[in-house]
């Protein structure tokens, strides 16, 4: 939880234990998170697993789970990227929205 007291999205006031279930193994999570959250982000491990042991024919539970990690770093790799990129255009524009706003306000002085 933040320092400041303020709960973030996903977050509840007082830490618990929420029983999950991730390629067919039961984990007892320790979190802050809200229960709901926390079973959310399991079921999307567990589904990533299950995609990358049938992509892959593994049966190997610890290598379908570091296959499932890459995976999943990488989609966050992407979507940083993607998010690097659009803040990038959105400065772009707002730089350009504002040189025409001061060329506006010199016009009219």
């Amino acid at each position: 939880m933040p320092q400041n007291g303020n709960i973030r999205p996903g977050e509840s006031a007082v830490s618990k234990r929420v029983k999950v279930e991730i390629y067919d193994q039961t984990y007892h999570i320790g979190s802050e998170l809200d229960e709901a959250y926390v079973e959310q982000l399991a079921g999307y491990v567990d589904t990533k697993m299950r995609a990358v042991a049938e992509a892959t024919q593994t049966v190997d539970s610890l290598r379908v789970a570091v296959l499932a990690a890459l995976a999943i770093a990488d989609e966050l790799q992407t979507l940083r990227q993607t998010q690097g990129e659009l803040d990038g255009a959105l400065r772009e524009r707002a730089e350009r929205c504002l040189k025409l706003v001061e060329r506006a306000l010199k016009q009219s002085a």
